[in-house]
């Protein structure tokens, strides 16, 4: 779509980082929406927007002790996805982490742990399925963490 000026896109892109957080016994990590957010109660890997200013590792930190209640060490990114939504783009970093401390259920309406092939059964986020997809097709990465 081009502007009234003929230049490049208006559409928005937002910057979203996300947790592959993988337990000791192989299953990920998801989150479930809450019913007053948009896509209401759809399942997704935890984390959200990166503020101006602030490092995708910081913002990933950020918002999984605001969504989980928990700290987390921010690893490497494992993935990189694009969703085009009807409204604006998304490009997501997924970053590999490991949790300390049990998470809970703070800013989301519940979490559970899943397999990859399990996860294939929950309704996840459009933007989410290319890692359900890669998690069900290479298991989840053997995380090292110091």
């Amino acid at each position: 779509m081009l502007d009234p000026q003929g230049g490049a896109s208006m559409r928005d892109r937002k910057l979203v980082v996300a947790g592959l957080i993988v337990g000791d016994d192989r299953r990920v990590l998801i989150t479930q929406r809450r019913a007053d957010q948009s896509l209401p109660l759809q399942w997704e890997f935890p984390g959200g927007k990166v503020e101006p200013g602030e490092s995708p590792e910081a913002a990933l930190a950020r918002e999984l002790v605001e969504e989980i209640g928990a700290i987390a060490r921010v690893g490497r990114i494992w993935d990189v996805l694009f969703h085009a939504y009807p409204t604006f783009d998304l490009v997501m970093l997924v970053y590999a982490c490991r949790l300390d401390g049990e998470p809970r259920a703070v800013e989301v309406a519940d979490l559970a742990w899943v397999t990859p092939v399990d996860m294939q059964r929950y309704d996840i986020l459009p933007a989410d399925l290319p890692l359900v997809r890669r998690l069900a097709a290479e298991g989840p990465p053997g995380l090292q963490f110091p």
